[in-house]
């Protein structure tokens, strides 16, 4: 390659725009890098080092984008935009580090309407009404421009395939990087978002402290229902200079019921954690019951049998 382009090159992190390489060298050097294989055209304007492609085996036809890095790709396409749209959907979920986008995936970019920018190999341009490209519709994150949180999650939850949908919400709140109620505004502002009625109840779970999606379940199949008491989810409990958040806690029987995911099942040292945990509550009364993520799952009556039963000792015993 022209020493001098390779330096422009370089310069920019392996990325060159046509603009800006024939301000140094003429045309035809920029298209011979390109014929000798030092440089590959990924966007209408814009090139990459060839060595920056990864050498891995890609579907026929797939695009150059595909084989680079996610964060040179994304960099490639902000570049060509020029402007003109901000990352958005699964992209933007990437750039807020909420979800790895998969090296197949499309790059999703958002437009106002009659920007000119329309969808390329490997780039689904999403043209909206009445965006614009500054905050707080669009802000930088890692110096590129991203649809704002909010906007981003309702994007992404119809493309998500459907197992994968809730993780990035319930993190992006646990994160407290927003909120079920803004979320819920940005959701009011979708009506045909597909499978919308699932994303409200998340919130709404969220909204009443669910903070996983065990937890979740645990409301929905176990402690609620008949007997059930108001558990207050995420309590706040100081006991001397420490203070714990209870998963549900039953504030008249005194009792936090944990609900441990599986992640933890056999870990010595998470083990001791909670054993020194519910030692300091039972200081000042609280019963601690753990339940484990295998029997939340596959032995969901069992496990509101003997909760009701706990429950109920306590009652009797206050009162005795």
């Amino acid at each position: 390659m022209n020493p001098v382009l390779g330096e422009l090159v370089e310069r920019g992190g392996g990325l060159v725009t046509r603009v800006a390489a024939v301000q140094v060298v003429p045309e035809w050097t920029l298209w011979q890098a390109c014929r000798s294989g030092g440089l590959v055209r990924v966007l209408p304007e814009v090139f990459v080092a060839a060595h920056l492609l990864d050498g891995r085996e890609t579907r026929p036809g797939a695009p150059a984008l595909s084989r680079l890095d996610h964060d040179l790709a994304r960099r490639a396409v902000c570049t060509w935009a020029e402007g003109r749209g901000a990352l958005s959907h699964l992209s933007a979920l990437d750039v807020w580090g909420l979800r790895r986008q998969n090296a197949d995936d499309l790059l999703h970019l958002s437009a106002p309407a009659g920007g000119g920018l329309r969808s390329r190999p490997g780039v689904a341009v999403h043209r909206r009404q009445h965006l614009i490209l500054e905050p707080p519709q669009v802000v930088l994150r890692k110096g590129q421009p991203v649809t704002r949180l909010e906007q981003t999650l309702v994007d992404s939850w119809p493309i998500l395939p459907s197992a994968e949908r809730r993780a990035p919400v319930i993190r992006a709140v646990n994160d407290r990087l927003t909120t079920p109620d803004r979320l819920a505004v940005a959701l009011g502002n979708a009506p045909k978002l597909h499978d919308r009625a699932a994303f409200r109840t998340l919130l709404t779970r969220l909204a009443e402290g669910c903070r996983s999606p065990l937890e979740i379940w645990g409301h929905e199949r176990v402690f609620t229902g008949p007997g059930m008491p108001a558990f207050r989810r995420q309590a706040r409990i100081r006991v001397g200079p420490r203070t714990m958040y209870l998963d549900l806690f039953a504030e008249r029987e005194r009792v936090d019921i944990e609900l441990d995911g599986a992640t933890t099942h056999g870990d010595p040292r998470q083990r001791e954690i909670d054993l020194r945990r519910d030692a300091l509550l039972a200081t000042v009364g609280i019963l601690v019951v753990r339940f484990a993520h295998r029997r939340l799952i596959h032995e969901a009556d069992d496990v509101r049998r003997e909760t009701l039963a706990i429950l109920t000792n306590r009652r009797a015993g206050a009162t005795a």
